[in-house]
Parts: structure tokens; sequence; C-alpha cells
């Protein structure tokens, strides 16, 4: 599954390029305000507009994903998603990754690694 996803990703990549756009939010106005001192002495403060934030946006990226989903579903493959396994499950199964799809049933879970990879364990019920 890992190799056939990562050349999903390269094609989709190929075919769908990353496309940076640079946006801008637009600027905030914040008004005029009086202010006054313990002495009663008070000053107005004239209105001013803050910079919206400026920042990039991969505007290909949703085409992308939908390519590699594509790619991903003409070999077969469906997402799912599969529970997190107990702690009990966790600590009783020896560590190792997954390297051949299980069938997965009702009774299937998941153990994640730190390391990124993850085991679905089929529980015996």
């Amino acid at each position: 599954m890992e190799s056939d996803l990562l050349s999903c990703e390269i094609a989709a990549l190929a075919d769908v390029p990353v496309n940076n756009q640079i946006r801008q939010e637009p600027p905030i106005y914040i008004p005029a305000r009086r202010y006054c001192n313990t002495n009663g002495h008070c000053y107005t403060r004239g209105g001013y507009f803050e910079q919206g934030r400026i920042y990039t946006v991969d505007v290909n990226a949703d085409l992308r994903t939908r390519a590699e989903t594509s790619c991903m579903a003409n070999q077969g493959y469906a997402p799912v998603t599969v529970a997190n396994c107990p702690n009990s499950v966790f600590r009783a199964v020896p560590k190792a990754s997954t390297t051949v799809l299980p069938r997965l049933t009702d009774r299937s879970c998941a153990v994640r690694y730190q390391d990124g990879s993850w085991q679905i364990v089929n529980q015996a019920g």
C-alpha cells in the first residue's frame, strides 16, 4: 500500500503541480479613540489601518488530493476508518508494522507507533 500510495502521490504531483499564490487578508480599520488621564486632560488618537496578513496558498492542493484518491481507487484501495486499539491490545501485541493488509472486520483496530508506522490487529472475539 505504501508503495502504491507513493506512486500515486508522485503521479498526482506531476499531473497537478504545486501552484502557490500570494494572498492578503483585507486591512482592518481601527477607528479614532478618545483617551483621558486622571486629571481630565483628553486627546484623540486618529483612526488608522492595520495591514491584512499576507499568506501563500497552493490553489491546486485540493485537486491534487482528489487525483491521489482517484489513483488509489483505480488500484483497488478505498479509505476506511479503523478505531484505535485499546491499551490492553496495544500492550499485548508484539510490535510489528502491518506489511500485508488484513481483511477488516468489526473487531479490527489499529496501533500507531511513534515512528509513524501502524499495525492493524484483528481482535479475537
